[in-house]
């Protein structure tokens, strides 16, 4: 296609670019990496690189090329089973524990299989009948949305498996210049908001998930929310207290899973001489105190407002507040991994920089009902066990965020890119 400026292009030929864009940043991902790192799995929520490549291949060919290009052949018969990642309605997935053992096929052999997905989509997508378009489309910017998850569970994987490196190895060598910001960490303020009978969920504008919807009606009561982030510094004022020995501030359940784990501090902290350091993308980093507090679980998250006389938002608390700012922060397009809270008199860091863990249930909406087939799995099988994030992190790309979005993980979870923001009833 000849380069033209985004106004002369039709609106294929710009959902085509958006494509290509979506599927060249995986691989930019991935190209820091070795060879061996892309097939190793540190635990059962860790997928190893290559799969990642692979699965978002496996979806595009699953559920646009299998079904709207006719002429189409399987790439490989026995992909189908290694990189479906939990769609039972469509076949038989490859053990999610077991991703780490395959060292077949190699990484050249994906790479290949997502550049002939790639050429077929691209030809597919700009000779597609009128009468299919539609519903290819919707699945096409779904697809596009899904990889994009995957490419903050790259970074999330990434960095887990380089973790367990004795060597510590960096992700990215050099670091980019910080984010001129308050030399002294401002105080933890918080901001008074009115509740009421407000409206939650997606408005219907542009792409969204499933579990984003329908949009209803929920009563708030007056609250206030911390003005940012809580910051390493404030942390440790709670690792200090004593605050993992001290039982009142803990649910039971994590109270359980921190003596089974032996959580003393956040995932990634280690002590060296009488320093904190932290692994981060660039290697082993001294502690920066006025950075925000990141990979700790939900457990931690409540443990510790709790310890300060806080609680965490619900996630409609938090929507009610970020529909009023615009989607603006620390996110993938600044490409700045760690930044301190800029001193500021407004709320910030509710878009970017880290998830925030809310007190909500992942569970569905009034009226929610999943979609039909396979694509019905995407979110609705998991509304069970797991609770709501918040926000999106510095890996999060600003097109892919917006207040309704519902992320999920379970309690316990702390190898996301997930942070802490205090809330208190009014």
């Amino acid at each position: 296609m000849s380069p033209a400026s985004p106004a002369k292009l039709s609106p294929r030929e710009q959902l085509l670019d958006r494509y290509l864009d979506v599927r060249r940043e995986s691989l930019a991902i991935c190209a820091p990496l070795e060879i061996e790192d892309h097939c190793i799995q540190t635990m059962v929520d860790v997928s190893p690189p290559k799969w990642h490549l692979a699965h978002t291949s496996w979806f595009f060919e699953t559920f646009l090329l299998a079904r709207f290009a006719k002429s189409y052949t399987p790439f490989h018969p026995g992909y189908d089973h290694l990189f479906n990642s939990y769609y039972l309605t469509h076949g038989r997935p490859f053990p999610r524990a077991q991703r780490g053992l395959l060292s077949r096929p190699s990484l050249r052999d994906i790479l290949y299989y997502r550049e002939v997905v790639d050429d077929v989509m691209q030809a597919l997508l700009l000779a597609l009948d009128e009468q299919h378009y539609r519903e290819f489309e919707f699945l096409l910017r779904l697809g596009l949305n899904h990889e994009q998850q995957h490419q903050e569970l790259l970074y999330t994987d990434i960095k887990h498996i380089l973790s367990h490196n004795p060597l510590k190895p960096a992700y990215l060598e050099a670091k980019p210049a910080r984010v001129k910001t308050s030399a002294v960490q401002p105080p933890l303020a918080m901001q008074s908001f009115s509740g009421g009978l407000i409206e939650v969920g997606h408005d219907g504008e542009g792409f969204a998930y499933d579990n984003e919807g329908p949009r209803h009606k929920v009563w708030l009561e007056n609250f206030a929310l911390a003005k940012r982030l809580l910051s390493n510094g404030e942390y440790l004022e709670f690792i200090n207290d004593d605050g993992y020995q001290r039982p009142e501030f803990w649910l039971s359940e994590g109270w359980a899973m921190k003596q089974q784990q032996n959580w003393s501090v956040p995932l990634y902290w280690e002590q060296r001489d009488e320093q904190w350091w932290q692994f981060s993308l660039y290697g082993m980093q001294p502690l920066d105190l006025a950075a925000p507090v990141s990979h700790v679980s939900l457990f931690e998250a409540d443990a510790c407002a709790r310890w300060a006389g806080k609680r965490l938002a619900t996630e409609f608390e938090w929507e009610h507040v970020a529909r009023q700012y615009p989607v603006s922060g620390n996110l993938r397009e600044r490409s700045v991994l760690q930044t301190q809270a800029a001193a500021s008199s407004e709320m910030c860091q509710l878009y970017g920089d880290l998830w925030e863990w809310t007190a909500s249930a992942y569970s569905a909406y009034p009226g929610y009902q999943p979609a039909a087939g396979s694509i019905g799995e995407y979110n609705g099988k998991f509304m069970s066990s797991q609770m709501v994030l918040r926000g999106g992190s510095f890996v999060t790309p600003q097109d892919h965020i917006r207040a309704s979005y519902r992320n999920f993980f379970y309690p316990a979870d702390r190898w996301q890119f997930s942070g802490i923001r205090f809330a208190e009833d009014v």
